[in-house]
């Protein structure tokens, strides 16, 4: 009886095992005809299967082909006969295309596939009347490399090192070009076509609303940055000059050379700077009474507490900030007048360093704006943020080997991050922030009135 009931066991257990199989290969069927039709639908929306047609659609074929690795060669193949078919016809039938055309044999050549280069065997058409030969639109806008240097760029400045880069893609057996020497030659064409991008971008098509400028070490070198605000709040990079320190003459430079390429301070600017002398100085002889400062308030607390004791810094440090804080201008004024009158029983270098720029650091105040665009105009934190996002790409470079160099980097960053950059906040107020400028700015220009003498 026992005997019976295991062999009945065993049975019902065999016959689970059989059914659970194929169940499985069932799965695997369902699977690979999935993955069969997925493939018939990447061919076909390339145009793999289409009659031989126009080529108007060649760059939206081509863009989907370079992501299909690597059914990609397979489709580059029957792309490059479908094309030697519209010049010279279909093989083996006579009359079957233009006289004029004939098969020329194949020759090596490559085309890039996403970021990689393959090797291909290439068909040849000849025109035979004319003895020249015919160059395939397809093998052409397959050749560009502008789609591989851009993605090598992408990758080198997200941090992957040329030595690692060969490790770190995807590679097909037959792929080459991966060396660190030709990924860095792929960095250098890409980096390029950035920085002179950069360098020309028309600044006249933007309205403008401010300027920050500030400095970002590179290696023994100061590059002054210049990043705009247009009127609808976008942030957008204008430009730098190398320098090793943020002197007058080399600023004014490139203030001018931002004038030049269009950009607009007539309707009235706010230029928000750290209060390097240089720099301000630049400020005043280019724009010339167009342009409004607005003094980083970080900066000048943190001047003046430098000044102090440790024991004593933190103190003042906040009563300097609460002063700041304040939203009208007679209360923020008077709450800093406050806190000098106690500067001065302590350390006169403390006062002098706030004397210095006062009213500059309280020019949103005068505006009657603090409460508005405070937060984005207050201080440097714009172009600051916008420094360290650049430091996120830069800084893993240890030997910065020529000048060259370091502007391509530089321009290849600011432009990677643009996009990324929010707008301002309070972004809605900046109408008010012009017709405030513009008040202010004849304020500037108006003479004072001579006081009269009391008999």
């Amino acid at each position: 009886m026992k005997r019976t009931i295991v062999r009945i066991g065993s049975r019902v257990g065999n016959q689970n095992r059989m059914g659970a199989e194929k169940g499985r290969q069932a799965g695997r069927r369902a699977t690979e005809l999935g993955a069969g039709q997925r493939r018939a639908d990447a061919f076909a929306a390339v145009g793999v299967e289409a009659e031989p047609g126009g080529l108007a659609d060649l760059d939206a074929r081509v863009e989907l082909i370079q992501a299909l690795i690597p059914l990609g060669l397979s489709a580059v193949k029957h792309l490059l006969q479908q094309e030697v078919v519209q010049w010279a016809g279909a093989r083996y039938r006579h009359g079957d295309g233009s006289a004029d055309y004939a098969r020329w044999g194949k020759q090596r050549g490559s085309v890039y596939l996403a970021d990689q280069k393959l090797p291909i065997r290439v068909p040849r058409v000849r025109n035979v009347e004319r003895g020249q030969e015919v160059p395939l639109a397809t093998y052409q806008a397959l050749r560009d490399r502008r789609r591989a240097d851009e993605s090598a760029l992408r990758k080198v400045l997200k941090g992957l090192s040329c030595r690692d880069y060969e490790s770190c893609v995807e590679p097909m057996a037959q792929t080459f070009g991966l060396s660190a020497s030709s990924l860095s030659r792929r960095f250098v064409r890409a980096s390029a076509k950035k920085l002179a991008a950069l360098q020309e971008r028309d600044l006249s098509k933007y309205d403008w609303a401010g300027l920050f400028l500030d400095g970002k070490t590179f290696g023994d070198d100061q590059m002054v940055i210049a990043l705009g605000v247009t009127m609808q709040g976008r942030k957008v990079p204008l430009g730098f000059v190398q320098t090793a320190t943020e002197n007058e003459a080399v600023c004014s430079e490139f203030l001018r050379g931002l004038l030049t390429r269009g950009l607009k301070a007539e309707p009235g600017l706010l230029v928000v700077i750290d209060g390097a002398k240089g720099l301000r100085k630049a400020v005043d002889v280019v724009f010339n009474g167009r342009a409004v400062v607005q003094r980083c308030q970080w900066h000048k607390r943190e001047n003046v507490v430098k000044y102090l004791a440790k024991s004593q810094q933190a103190t003042f440090r906040r009563k300097l900030q609460q002063a700041y804080e304040k939203p009208a201008y007679d209360e923020a004024k008077a709450a800093l007048r406050k806190v000098r009158s106690e500067l001065s029983q302590i350390n006169a270098s403390a006062v002098a360093s706030l004397d210095e720029g006062f009213e500059e650091t309280l020019t949103l105040h005068r505006l009657g704006l603090f409460a508005e665009l405070g937060a984005s105009f207050k201080t440097t934190n714009c172009i600051e943020n916008l420094n360290s996002l650049i430091g996120h790409r830069t800084d893993k470079v240890d030997r910065w080997r020529n000048p060259e160099q370091k502007h391509r980097w530089l321009a290849s960053a600011l432009l990677e991050i643009e996009p990324r950059l929010k707008k301002i906040r309070g972004h809605r107020h900046l109408a008010r922030l012009r017709v405030a400028l513009q008040a202010e700015l004849t304020r500037q220009q108006t003479p004072a009135e001579p006081k009269r003498k009391i008999a």
